[in-house]
């Protein structure tokens, strides 16, 4: 297996984000974390997924502050896993790959889980707006690169 390359030090925003959460596991985790998940059992449970590889990607998302060890009660004999406030700040990227999912993935009367507003009960959308309030689009935002070695 090829070692992966640390995006670290990219000049890109989105790189070095991804080499945070840069597999389809830890967003899986996160997303069932944002569901109220908190032990490992509940994750190994929902996921399926072996125990090991459950492990080093909660060791990951520890260590790179997206979640962090608790205890789950008084005595501290217990210990669960919760978002951060920095974990918290990838709610948006969750709606936007719930979506994406949603827009192109599902036939159109297919049934698929819902996000809502807990108090309302409407449907959550997400939309990318600029700075003074204005919807935008793809083809009217660019990216100012940085040059390597500025």
């Amino acid at each position: 297996m090829v070692a992966r390359k640390s995006l670290k030090g990219d000049y890109c925003p989105s790189a070095r984000s991804l080499d945070v959460i840069g597999d389809w596991w830890s967003l899986l985790i996160v997303r069932d974390a944002f569901d109220g998940l908190t032990r490992f059992s509940e994750f190994q449970k929902s996921l399926g997924i072996a125990k090991n590889i459950l492990a080093e990607r909660l060791r990951t998302l520890v260590a790179s502050g997206i979640l962090e060890l608790a205890p789950a009660s008084e005595d501290g004999a217990r210990m669960e896993y919760r978002l951060t406030p920095m974990g918290k700040d990838l709610f948006p990227v969750m709606v936007a790959l719930r979506q994406f999912g949603e827009r192109h993935l599902f036939a159109p009367q297919e049934t698929h889980s819902l996000l809502v507003d807990r108090t309302t009960g409407q449907s959550v959308q997400l939309e990318v707006r600029t700075q003074d309030g204005r919807p935008i689009g793809p083809d009217d935002a660019v990216i100012l690169k940085v040059r390597e070695g500025e």
